[in-house]
């Protein structure tokens, strides 16, 4: 889910573009008994080829390793890496690959893209904003998605009235140009 929005963020970069890991970050907001819960994943990459001029030729690919999820406390992030939930040894990572990068206004682009999450695949498409400054980019977006059609949460955790299955991923991406 969060591949998703991480990919997105990558529209605006130029050519062979390097993501600055530490200062990009990507986070998941559910909703837990109506009250917000925000965990970040703390490992990711990007690879990414995009020219503002030519948009429809750009790509990226975002690859999000489940097992880093953090909602800061050690029985929670074992729970939510287990099987009921992310499953990480079985699926250790989360991928967003784009399919199509629009402009909808100026620094503003749609990236449509396929989002895979426990080996489920479904077509998304994300709302980011671009900002320049200096040699850096910076992608701003949010993606939301249901974490059902992805088998997050099974078992006892299907029950959207504890865990509400919309789920937002919220990216901060910054890209140095090389």
């Amino acid at each position: 889910m969060w591949a998703a929005g991480a990919a997105a963020l990558c529209a605006g970069g130029a050519a062979h573009a390097q993501l600055d890991a530490a200062k990009s970050t990507i986070v998941a907001i559910s909703r837990q008994m109506n009250v917000p819960v925000q965990g970040s994943f703390t490992k990711f990459s990007a690879q990414i080829d995009f020219d503002p001029a030519k948009p429809a030729s750009g790509n990226a690919r975002i690859t999000v390793e489940t097992a880093s999820y953090d909602l800061g406390d050690r029985t929670y992030n074992d729970s939510v890496r287990g099987p009921e939930w992310f499953d990480a040894k079985a699926f250790p990572q989360a991928t967003f690959v784009s399919t199509a990068i629009t402009p909808t206004a100026t620094n503003q682009y749609s990236v449509s893209g396929n989002l895979t999450i426990k080996g489920h695949t479904q077509a998304v498409s994300v709302p980011v904003v671009l900002t320049r400054q200096g040699g850096t980019q910076t992608f701003d977006g949010t993606l939301p998605i249901h974490r059902l059609a992805f088998d997050i949460g099974t078992g006892e955790w299907k029950d959207t009235s504890i865990v509400s299955d919309e789920v937002l991923i919220k990216f901060h991406l910054v890209v140095a140009h090389k």
